[in-house]
This record gives C-alpha cells, structure tokens and sequence, in this order.
C-alpha cells in the first residue's frame, strides 16, 4: 500500500502560481534599439510591450515541464513510503528464574528414569526439567546452579535451545558438595535487577538442608517478596534423613509462602513430573504480540523523475537555441 509521510505539502501545489500573480516579473536591463517596424517585431516574437517593459513568455512545453517539476517535487516532500505486510512479533513478559541444587546428595540413585530404570536424582530432575523448558516459549528463562557457592549458568535468555543443553550438562558436584539455597536465592534476586520483565519467578529445586549460605533463605526470600518475585520451591528427597542430605521442608514452605509461591515435594520422578505440569498451570505462558508494519521510502522516484525531466528539457531548449536556420528553396537571383 502506497502512503504519504507529509501529506500536508500538498498545500503547497498553488505556490508556483501565487507567486506568478503577486510578484512582480524580475526587471532585467538590456540595451534598446529603436525601429520604426516595432509592433510587426513584436507580433513576430509573441512579446507582450509593456511601459518601458518586455515581458518574456514561454513555450507551452515549457510550461507543461515546470508544472510537471513542480508536482514531482511535492511529491518526493510529501515523502512516499510503500507499507509492507504487517510482521508480528512475541515479546516476552516473564522472566523465569530455574536453581537447581547440584549438590552430592543430588547423586543418590533413588529415582528412575521414563524407562523405569534406576537413576540418580539429576538425572531425573534433567529430563522432567528438558521437558519443562520446551513449553516455556514466549518465557525469558535462566538457571542458576548452586552446591558451595551459586553460580549462573544461563543468564536471561528466550534462546531455549541452548538453554536444555546447558542444563543437560550439569553434573553432580560441579559447584560442590554443600548447600547454599539462600545464596542461590540472592544471585537470583541481582539478575532480576537488570530484568525489565513484568512478572519474575523463581522455580527452586534442592534436596538438601541449607548450612553454608551467608544470607539465611526465609531472609532472602523477604528481599525477594519486596522486588515483587515469586518463589515455588520443589523439595526432593527424604525428609526423614538426617546430616548435610537432611531435607529442611519447614524451610522451603516458609520461602514459598513468604513470596505468594507454592511448596511441592518429589519423591519419584512421576511425582516431579507432576509438580512441572502444575507449574505449568500456574505459571502460563504470558506473551505480548507487537506488531510492526515496514516501510519503504519511495522520495527518490519522483525527486529522480523530476531531475531526468528538467535536464531533458534543458538539453532540448539549448538544440533548439543552435538548430541552424532553414536554407530557403531555390538559389539567388
């Protein structure tokens, strides 16, 4: 569809002739001679004699290329753009947040996988987890692993893809042994900071008892209820050990519920992959559609028209000025 920028030039179309009417012709001295045949002259040439005055006339050709110029110009002002099929584009409106405990008690071979094979808890905590990502389009997703210390390892991305492989080659004991769910929760909560993300969530996934976090959970959570964050924690494991595989449930239903999250417990990887497909209920998918309409420039077409039309016409009135005089018939007498 052809459009206008500024189709307010068009006021200017009876610019060229105003000033034909209102301004006076440009006076130009030239040297005179006086005849007594000055009105046949005058016939001759088409001049108009006026007090003192001549006032040039021009070729109807001529007039017909300035008029042509004229229209040309207003419409490269008038600025033609070509709008293109509309393209339509899925912005993200969540940014979710995924800490996964890889902590040595995550190597315990009490899961099993969709073959019914037994597997450690990672390793089931993968596959549901893949799955889980590969209906979170439309999400801005990172991960944070944590063990001794938190670490990201995916930051803010909607490239899910990478995302499931990154995940895919996390390994029991890469951030080492020990527990630090608040430090986790802390890291998380930095990274929001840069997030311009309407919604935040915070899915936590761990088996163990927090005992080296430098800030304690239930206070971190507090910082996160404060940035408006959303935390469901997902405990794994038994709750009846005891030492650094000791489960502290009370603690992660304090995180959840001080947050507005929920609080589940996974036992199998059937009941996992019940707690993602819940998730999924409750977190759904949030997507704002933008669409945008293309637009190409088209003031060069009638600009470059006008240019090729007024050097034509140039070109044209100087053969004419040098077009030798016709050699009358017949010889002298």
């Amino acid at each position: 569809m052809l459009t206008f920028a500024y189709p307010w030039t068009a006021l200017l179309l009876p610019l060229p002739w105003l000033v034909a009417r209102l301004a006076p012709p440009r006076a130009e001295r030239r040297a005179g001679l006086r005849v007594p045949f000055f009105d046949e002259l005058a016939a001759l040439t088409g001049a108009r004699p006026q007090h003192g005055a001549v006032v040039a006339s021009r070729a109807r050709w001529r007039r017909g290329v300035l008029v042509a110029c004229w229209l040309l110009t207003l419409a490269a002002l008038a600025r033609p753009q070509r709008i293109e099929a509309a393209l339509h584009r899925d912005l993200p409106t969540r940014d979710l947040l995924l800490l996964v405990d890889l902590s040595g008690s995550m190597d315990a071979r009490d899961f099993r996988d969709a073959a019914g094979r037994p597997t450690d808890r990672l390793t089931a905590v993968k596959e549901v987890l893949d799955g889980f990502l590969a209906r979170r389009q439309g999400d801005r997703v990172g991960v944070v692993v944590f063990g001794d210390a938190p670490f990201v390892l995916v930051p803010f991305t909607t490239d899910l893809t990478l995302c499931r492989a990154l995940v895919r080659e996390t390994a029991v004991g890469m951030a080492g042994p020990r527990t630090v769910l608040g430090d986790a929760i802390g890291l998380g909560i930095t990274l929001f900071d840069r997030s311009g993300a309407r919604a935040r969530t915070i899915i936590a996934l761990t088996d163990g008892n927090d005992t080296a976090s430098r800030v304690p959970p239930a206070e971190a959570a507090r910082i996160a209820r404060d940035r408006g964050i959303t935390i469901h924690t997902v405990a794994i494991g038994d709750p009846a050990a005891v030492g650094e595989e000791k489960l502290d449930e009370a603690a992660l239903r304090e995180v959840a519920a001080t947050t507005g999250g929920g609080f589940s417990r996974a036992r199998d990887r059937d009941a996992l992959a019940g707690i993602y497909r819940r998730l999924d209920a409750i977190e759904t998918r949030r997507i704002e559609t933008v669409s945008v309409r293309p637009r190409t420039d088209l003031y060069w077409l009638p600009l470059g028209l006008a240019l090729l039309l007024g050097l034509g016409a140039q070109a044209l009135g100087l053969m004419l000025a040098v077009r030798p005089a016709p050699v009358p018939r017949g010889g002298a007498a």
